[in-house]
């Protein structure tokens, strides 16, 4: 599966919540967590990673150059 059909699949089963403040967004993210199950916070973790690692941090400081480079013009 490539990270496009991932991205659908994953808008289709997204959670969101509106905090009013952090401490807020806080609890409401610790509970959200603690009803998945270990398998499911894993399978996140291990998303977010193969993610990263895609990205990488050669790909955003590429992006930051060009950013400078645009406001030098």
């Amino acid at each position: 599966m490539d990270m496009e059909q991932r991205a659908r699949e994953r808008r289709k089963r997204i959670v969101t919540h509106l905090a009013r403040s952090h401490e807020e967004a806080e609890r409401w993210d610790l509970e959200f967590w603690q009803q998945q199950t270990p398998q499911q916070r894993l399978s996140a973790l291990v998303a977010i990673r193969e993610d990263i690692k895609k990205v990488g941090p050669r790909g955003i400081q590429v992006k930051r150059l060009r950013e400078r480079k645009r406001r030098r013009r």
